[in-house]
């Protein structure tokens, strides 16, 4: 993984994202199970340590994003690039539609709610991204379930703007304020997305995941694709990059989000806290207590 590249996944407002010359696959960058397996467990380690410092630090936080179409693999890549990660340092949340509760209040609320804290990684299933996905494919939405001013959606164009620019703030914000955003869409293509859809049918163990409205929302694959096109587009920049990884090879998929997020993390001036030479000399003292507590000679007798 060493010729390994991120900035031809990465869009941060210096280039068009064009969906259709993207690609869903590559070349693997594992030459078997043996190396994969290998790959992930350094990934992990290193992911563990930066984050360990980073909740040392106490000044940084990350958010990280994961948008796709269903079956992209978010959860299993989740799962497997945070699997050696202390928990203490790490929180997710699961996005789903939005309660009776979250639709009385502003589209970012309850996104809002659940933003990192200093020295953890957040992790969104799915995000407020959903607001310019989902409900600009059905835009019916607006009306019918969220409760806005009619006069605020009659232009339905000017709320998508509104919406980006709102979404655009609120990351600068995050950034001016120390906490990294980064923000991932998994680029499954039409076809392999149908694969696992009849895959988690015929399984019995995957059929909790199957939702009949993935089916529907088939029917609208090339809307969704240009609302994310025009989402990635209108929503990058330098400080809150978007990275588009080919997701049909799930392997790849996982250790090129893995790579991505230690570079991310790698980026930020932490170090672990410098207790001075008073601080240290206290320490050592300690030592001797507890050598003393288990009938050792202390440190100074040596």
């Amino acid at each position: 993984m060493s010729d390994f590249k991120i900035d031809e996944f990465r869009f941060d407002g210096s280039r068009n994202f064009e969906i259709k010359k993207t690609k869903t696959k590559f070349k693997d960058i594992y030459a078997d199970k043996e190396e994969y397996e290998a790959m992930q467990t350094e990934s992990a380690r290193e992911l563990d340590e930066l984050q360990s410092m980073m909740y040392a630090h106490n000044r940084y936080g990350l958010l990280v994003i994961f948008q796709a179409m269903d079956a992209a693999g978010k959860d299993g890549t989740i799962k497997h690039v945070l699997s050696g990660v202390n928990p203490v340092g790490v929180k997710i949340h699961s996005f789903k539609r939005p309660t009776e509760t979250e639709l009385e209040h502003d589209f970012l609320w309850r996104s809002n709610q659940v933003l990192p804290q200093r020295g953890t990684i957040t992790i969104f299933n799915r995000s407020y991204y959903e607001e310019v996905l989902v409900v600009k494919v059905d835009p019916d939405i607006l009306t019918s379930s969220q409760k806005l001013p009619e006069e605020l959606t009659s232009d339905t164009d000017k709320v998508w703007r509104q919406r980006y620019s709102d979404i655009r703030n609120l990351e600068k914000y995050l950034y001016r304020n120390g906490i990294r955003v980064i923000k991932f869409f998994l680029n499954v293509s039409k076809e392999e997305q149908a694969k696992r859809l009849i895959e988690r049918i015929e399984d019995p163990s995957k059929n909790w995941k199957f939702e009949e409205q993935d089916v529907k929302l088939r029917y609208k694959w090339d809307e969704y694709m240009q609302a994310y096109q025009d989402c990635i587009n209108e929503t990058a920049s330098k400080k809150a990059p978007w990275y588009v990884i080919p997701a049909d090879d799930k392997k790849n998929l996982r250790l090129t989000v893995a790579k991505i997020i230690v570079e991310e993390l790698r980026k930020m001036d932490m170090k672990y806290p410098d207790v001075g030479p008073e601080r240290t000399a206290e320490l050592h003292r300690y030592i001797d207590i507890i050598n003393a507590q288990n009938g050792k000679s202390s440190t100074s007798d040596k």
